[in-house]
This record gives structure tokens, C-alpha cells and sequence, in this order.
């Protein structure tokens, strides 16, 4: 079902391209059971360096445990202190997290709209970094990049980091300095209310309601930025079975935003360019069905090349292994070191990122398939545990993610790939093992975290 949406009447940038006075701005905190990081978001969220007599903030809880006390709390405290604070309760989740966002827009004061997410922190300078940017009427949201207060936490969260580097570092900046179309990230941006209005406003028929409002806004016109810059703090998921769930949730929708909104882009008078990038950026996730049809087929492969010798395989299977994977290492090593890393340590990252980006074939296949046949399922949110240093605990906490499914496929195939390597092994096919034990160690390493994390007992 399509939220409805209403009509703006006013706005506040005169035609000069000047704010006739400084801008009215709310800021949108949507919530739902996050118990552990709802102080720290709505703390840093009523810090920002504006005066407080020029901004509002929303927090709209959907929540069904004690967040909803929390929050009750914080913000009755915050308003004794002359804060411009609301606590929003819709009394459902229809729409989840577009319904909620949509819900806040009609009683919106600002004609500014900026979004965070729980799992995030508000950075002081956020308004004044990005603010002035709108007195370019035709600009309609303003992104920034994402940083992480726990990257160091674990494996799982670094290779986290550098695969969000490349999407912030390289995607981002790529389309939005060559003029192709790029997305709101659900968080960390902000809107002109305007703009999300005349694209038709928040709408729930797609999981990824952010996406989805992007490619409709653009569509109508409207202009994005994206701010490499200016970095908003948050806390990547510390739990595999979260990271997947995300994964699912972003690659699903991802896919359902491609099925609606890529004929209507199509019927726009815009660069071929465009059009070219805009399929492959929302068809992107399609990618991981080929990824896994390739798993599959390796035996046969293996199989049908052993007669052909081995001076035959080195100028088939190296080539093949170098031209695969070059450009995706060239890629996240740009990325890597525009943040600042070494080359040698960009360099080291690559192939355990590149398993891992393997092992989500399966969960990532499954979701787009599952968007390819319309078959609907709830937004689930991903878990935050307010979990930054490596020394802290999170087995003991709420909102873990159950999964055991799909882990015993992703272990089936670290067999499967076993048996390949033994296989090219012991008939002297070395040539094709590197490329192998990338296959292996990603499905191995994901099958097993998931399965300890979903079993771990909390302490």
C-alpha cells in the first residue's frame, strides 16, 4: 500500500537564492526497540551547534518494549531544558519505517527535513555543514558520508567498513560528480521537505523506502549532493546474523525500487548515461544470483579442463582468477586509501573481503529472487547493542538474530568447495586453487560465525 502525502504550501529560500531567515529545521529520529542506543541518538541530536529556537526534533517510536520509557524520559528532561523535542507514538507499525517518517512529515514544522537513524549519532555541525547547500533551489537532499565509532570491533565490522567504503569513498562521489543519479542512505542526509513531496512522499511498497524516494525525487527533477567530507558517526552491526539481515533487507528492496521505478525512469527525457547507470546501480544486487550459479558450475568446470595440461591452465585459469577480481580489488583499494590506509594494508583487506562478499551470494540471492516473485515480508531493522570497544559483551543482550538456515547451506558449500580443492589438488591442478580457497574461507568463515553467534550464550 502507497502512503499518502499532502501538500506543502510554504517555503522559505526567496528567489534570490539567500535565506530570508536562518531555516526552520526538524530532525526525524525513527525508533523502534532500541533500548541500548536511544539516549546516545537523541542526545547528539539536540547538541547541534543551531539555536534551539530553529530547529524541532521527532522522535517517532514504533516501539514495543521499554524503549518506549526511555524515551519518554530523556525527552521530558530535554523539554525542562527549553528543548523543541516531541516523543511521537503512532500506536502501530503500518508502513514501518516509511510510515513512520511519513507520519512525522505531516506535522513537521521545518521545511528541512534531516534523518537518522538509531544506530547513529547526530553529528554539532550537521545543519550548518549542509544547510546552506539549499539555497540552490533545485537542490532537493543533501548526503553525508557514513563513519564507524566501532570498525575495529571485529573482523566482520572491518570488512564491514571497507565494503561501505567503497559505496561512500568511490560510488557516491563517482555519480554525484558525473551527474548520474545516487541515493539517499535512509540516515545521515537531509531533505527539503518540499522535495520529498512533490515525489509523492514516503512510500512503504519497497524495502529500501529510501532508495525508492531517491529515484522518484531525481525523476522530478530534483538535484542531490553528496558531502565525501563531512562524516556522521555509527555502529556497524557486531552480529553476522544482523549484517545478513541487512544485507537481505537492502538487496531485496534494492530490487522491488528497480522493478518500480526503472520504466519510469526510462520514459524520462535524461542522458542515455543516466539511464545506463541507474540499471546498474538498481540492478546491482542481481549480480549475486551469477555469483552463485558460478559456485555451483566450479566442479563441472574443474572437471571438463583436467585433460588440457598444465601450461593450458596457467594461461586460462590465472588470467581468469587476475581479470575477475582485479577490477573489484582496484576498486576498494582506491576507496581504502582515500580514507587513509596504506596500499599495503588496502591491498590485505581484499581477499577476505572478497569471500565474504562470495559467502552472501546465497542470503543475498535469496532476497532478490524473493523480490523477482513479489513475495512480501516485514521491514526487519537491524540490531544496535551500543557496542564500540573490543572489550565489551553483546551475547547477553536482546534483539539477537536467530539463523541457522541458511548457514548450514553456506556450509555445505564450504564442503563442496573443499572437496574441489582436494580434488584439483590431487590431479595437479594447482592453478585454479587460489581462486578456490577464496570460495572456501568465504563460506566457511560465514557458515561458522553465524552459527556461534546464533548459539553463544550470553555472559
Amino acid at each position: 500500500m502507497v502512503l499518502h502525502y499532502y501538500i506543502l504550501k510554504n517555503e522559505i529560500l526567496k528567489p534570490s537564492g539567500k535565506f530570508g531567515k536562518l531555516p526552520f529545521v526538524t530532525i526525524q529520529l525513527p525508533v523502534y526497540n532500541e533500548k541500548y542506543v536511544v539516549e546516545r541518538l537523541i542526545n547528539s541530536s539536540v547538541n547541534v551547534s543551531y539555536p534551539k529556537s530553529r530547529f524541532e526534533v521527532q522522535v517517532l517510536d514504533d516501539s514495543t518494549d521499554e524503549t518506549t520509557d526511555i524515551i519518554a524520559k530523556i525527552v521530558n528532561d530535554l523539554i525542562e531544558k527549553g528543548f523543541n523535542i516531541t516523543h511521537i507514538r503512532r500506536g502501530n507499525r503500518f508502513g514501518f519505517k516509511a510510515g513512520a517518517l511519513q507520519y512525522g512529515l505531516e506535522i513537521a514544522k521545518g521545511n528541512f527535513i534531516a534523518i537518522f537513524d538509531a544506530d547513529f549519532l547526530v553529528p554539532q555541525n550537521f545543519i550548518k555543514d549542509t544547510i546552506h547547500y539549499f539555497t540552490d533551489p533545485q537542490i532537493g537532499m543533501v548526503q553525508t558520508c557514513w563513519d564507524y565509532i566501532n570498525r575495529d570491533y571485529s573482523a566482520i565490522t572491518e570488512i564491514q567498513g571497507v565494503m561501505l567504503d567503497g559505496h561512500f569513498i568511490v560510488e557516491h562521489f563517482a555519480r554525484n560528480r558525473s551527474g548520474k543519479f545516487f541515493n539517499f542512505n535512509g540516515t545521515a542526509g537531509i531533505w527539503r521537505k518540499r522535495a520529498i513531496i512533490d515525489a509523492g512522499g514516503w512510500q512503504d511498497d519497497t524495502l529500501t523506502e529510501d532508495l525508492d524516494l531517491s529515484y522518484r525525487a531525481q525523476i522530478k527533477g530534483w538535484k542531490f549532493l553528496y558531502l565525501k567530507d563531512s562524516k556522521s558517526l555509527s555502529e556497524l552491526p557486531v552480529d553476522i546474523n544482523a549484517f545478513k539481515q541487512q544485507q537481505h533487507r537492502w538487496a531485496k528492496g534494492s530490487i522491488e525500487t528497480f522493478k518500480k521505478d526503472f520504466p519510469l525512469l526510462l520514459k524520462e527525457k535524461l542522458p542515455l548515461t543516466v539511464k545506463l547507470e541507474a540499471l546498474f546501480h538498481l540492478g546491482g544486487n542481481f549480480s549475486y544470483i551469477l555469483v552463485l550459479l558460478l559456485s555451483l558450475v566450479m566442479y563441472p568446470s574443474i572437471v571438463s579442463r583436467l585433460d588440457i595440461g598444465w601450461y593450458q591452465l596457467l594461461f586460462t585459469d590465472i588470467p581468469l582468477f587476475v581479470f575477475s577480481f582485479f577490477s573489484i580489488a582496484i576498486f576498494y583499494i582506491v576507496a581504502e586509501m582515500e580514507r587513509g590506509s596504506s596500499f599495503a594494508k588496502s591491498i590485505l583487506k581484499i581477499p577476505m573481503l572478497m569471500s565474504v562478499g562470495i559467502a552472501m551470494s546465497i542470503n543475498n540471492s535469496k532476497a532478490v529472487l524473493e523480490a523477482l516473485f513479489n513475495k512480501k515480508s516485514s521491514f526487519e531493522r537491524t540490531p544496535k547493542f551500543n557496542i564500540t570497544l573490543k572489550r565489551e559483551k553483546w551475547f547477553y543482550k536482546n534483539y539477537r538474530v536467530k539463523n541457522l538456515s541458511l548457514p548450514s547451506v553456506e556450509f555445505i558449500m564450504a564442503l563442496y568447495f573443499g572437496y574441489i580443492i582436494l580434488f584439483s589438488v590431487t590431479r595437479g591442478n594447482f592453478f585454479s586453487v587460489p581462486l578456490l580457497l577464496i570460495f572456501f574461507v568465504g563460506f566457511l568463515y560465514s557458515s561458522m560465525l553465524s552459527f556461534y553467534h546464533t548459539l553463544k550464550k550470553g555472559s
